[in-house]
């Protein structure tokens, strides 16, 4: 819903400045601001699959992001896992596997059978990609703020093996 976009914005730039600290150039990082986070969102939301957890409180604490597959390089992928972000507070708690299980729900509501995940290699979570079953298909060279940093790209040939 539209009206997450505001939530989801917030998660969004507070997830990136603790999951990517010391890993993504601050002024990369810096340039990252709720309102054009939530001005991305609310253009997003309509066209993807979108899937909040909230907190007792009803706050969105966690959200993830998929739908087709993105760059065309990946043919034999039809899906793609564009994000999954959740505040540090509430990660560990098995949330961050309920989100991807959701939107590979969505995915095969749609005819999607399998999925890719981009991943910078220096973060921690590509373990939880892993974890999942996702296997490497790929690496490539990206640009944050004029460094260039290694991005993976793991893969699932079958959704149905996410559990």
């Amino acid at each position: 819903m539209l009206a997450d976009a505001a939530g989801i914005a917030r998660v969004h730039v507070d997830s990136w400045r603790t999951t990517y600290a010391n890993i993504i150039p601050d002024d990369y990082m810096k340039a990252r601001s709720y309102e054009s986070r939530e001005q991305l969102w609310i253009e997003v939301i309509p066209r993807n699959i979108v899937i909040v957890a909230e907190n007792e409180e009803g706050n969105i604490v966690g959200f993830s992001d998929g739908g087709e597959e993105r760059s065309g390089k990946y043919p034999q992928y039809d899906g793609q896992l564009n994000a999954i972000y959740l505040l540090k507070a509430y990660q560990g708690q098995g949330l961050g596997k309920r989100l991807v299980q959701s939107v590979v729900h969505e995915m095969k509501q749609l005819g999607m059978n399998s999925m890719l995940v981009h991943v910078l290699e220096a973060n921690p979570s590509r373990l939880f990609y892993e974890g999942l079953g996702g296997k490497l298909i790929d690496s490539f060279e990206a640009e944050f703020a004029g460094e260039k940093l290694t991005e993976l790209v793991l893969g699932w040939d079958d959704i149905d093996s996410i559990q």
